[in-house]
């Protein structure tokens, strides 16, 4: 049986306490890998698909709260996402990745390339080494989904219009003895798929 959040206060109290104690003094992010406070149960909020976050089924319509909690996000080792503050851990649910890349820009070209992206909730994410993108190809019609590391273990899953940009500049690159469509972006070599299947697909 999940153990449920229970705040002290009203829901809506309990959400904007967590939000001032979340809130971080310095600059950038807050030091979430650093914290480990007790686990104090799951609350109902839910990330959907398409980066809209719901709090007991309503739509969290207050953007500023929404970026707040971004920054509290935790992916653990266990593969749950959490909100953490210095004090508590509370579990959320994701549905597929917790940000969306909503624009890309690419400046240079071959392997001065870089890509960058843009989420819902205004990362601003250089893929490479560190925030390297990975491929899905699921279902009986391999459909592509990509994605980018944010940071620690929070991806973004890239929009539709931001996927089809980002595939145009593909290119075919030999990978391990194997050609493959693939991806340069800071140095690094992202492969999408074999360039025959990539035939095939289009075929």
């Amino acid at each position: 049986m999940t153990d449920k959040y229970e705040p002290t206060e009203s829901p809506t109290s309990a959400l904007e306490a967590l939000v001032a104690r979340a809130n971080h003094a310095g600059e950038g992010l807050p030091p979430v890998e650093k914290w480990d406070p007790e686990f104090c149960g799951d609350l109902d909020i839910q990330i959907k698909r398409d980066g809209t976050w719901f709090y007991m089924g309503t739509p969290i319509g207050r953007a500023p709260l929404v970026r707040l909690f971004s920054t509290v996000l935790r992916k653990d080792e266990d593969g749950k996402t959490y909100l953490v503050t210095p004090v508590e851990k509370i579990g959320i649910t994701v549905e597929d990745a917790p940000f969306v890349a909503v624009e890309m820009n690419a400046v240079n070209a071959g392997t001065e390339q870089v890509l960058t992206f843009r989420t819902n909730v205004g990362d601003l994410v250089e893929c490479g080494a560190d925030n390297p993108l990975r491929f899905d190809i699921i279902g009986d019609t391999d459909q592509l989904k990509p994605y980018v590391l944010v940071r620690g273990r929070l991806e973004a899953l890239l929009a539709r219009p931001v996927m089809y940009e980002l595939i145009s500049y593909g290119e075919e690159i030999e990978v391990g003895g194997k050609t493959m469509f693939a991806l340069r972006s800071k140095g690094d070599v992202f492969p999408i798929m074999p360039a025959a299947q990539l035939a095939e697909l289009s075929a």
